[in-house]
């Protein structure tokens, strides 16, 4: 029999929409290009992703576009700086009306966003490790510690310091979901269908896999921007996305 902490957790991950759970990434060059993404994709796609690529190309006034038209807005912008520009900060990124927002940083940064994020609804995410980096890329760093141990300390502390959620990828989803329960939203990037190109991403999972191993959102962007049919390659991964949580 579930245990009651198992099944709050199944009544949390299904309150989530499905048609929520895909986050498209607008990794593209210009607002033009990202504004024809979102017209290709049509009603099908609720929630997108703007990046430090296109953030620095428009993409703000472009996030405040896209929330008045009634889709959500995930700016990664992976803030990381001294506690008090960090506060300041996320006030104003709080005051756009955003979903969710990444920051990057040790306890007390995450305790600054939080405060200033305030009263807001505003979904903080800490990230863990970027999914393009592996265990060559820890010693590069000078990281005596695995990719998995830093993200579970990262993780913790994110918990620890407040935090709504974390990035990380679809092989430590599972190990996050067992530390964390329903107290940490898991988004994960670095997702790949079968047969798709890694391109710069070392820790990858499929959309099933991920989803099953305890994400609640996935982020993909070149998957989708380069198909024939972009509204064909996300109804695939959507697809994807139920048989993963079904499992």
């Amino acid at each position: 029999m579930a245990s009651a902490a198992q099944l709050r957790l199944v009544d949390v991950r299904n309150a989530i929409p499905i048609e929520e759970r895909l986050i498209v990434a607008l990794d593209v060059q210009t607002v033009e290009a990202a504004r024809a993404v979102v017209e290709k994709l049509g009603a099908s796609i609720l929630f997108y992703k703007i990046g430090l690529q296109l953030q620095f190309a428009g993409g703000l006034p472009l996030a405040s576009e896209l929330v008045a038209a009634g889709k959500k807005v995930f700016l990664d912008s992976k803030i990381l700086d001294i506690d008090q520009t960090v506060t300041g900060a996320v006030a104003n990124v709080a005051n756009m009306g955003v979903s969710f927002l990444t920051v990057h940083g040790n306890g007390s940064t995450i305790r600054a966003a939080v405060e200033g994020r305030k009263h807001h609804s505003l979904k903080l995410l800490a990230v863990t490790v970027l999914t393009s980096l592996d265990a060559f890329d820890m010693q590069d760093l000078g990281l005596s510690c695995s990719v998995q141990e830093l993200v579970m300390h990262r993780a913790k502390k994110a918990l620890e310091a407040g935090c709504d959620g974390v990035i990380a990828s679809g092989q430590e989803a599972h190990d996050i979901r067992r530390m964390a329960g329903d107290r940490l939203l898991i988004v994960t990037p670095g997702i790949r269908s079968e047969g798709v190109p890694h391109d710069d991403q070392k820790r990858t999972a499929t959309p099933k896999q991920a989803m099953a191993a305890g994400a609640d959102y996935l982020v993909v962007g070149r998957e989708i921007l380069r198909a024939p049919n972009p509204g064909t390659a996300a109804e695939r991964i959507m697809r994807q996305i139920d048989e993963g949580l079904a499992g």
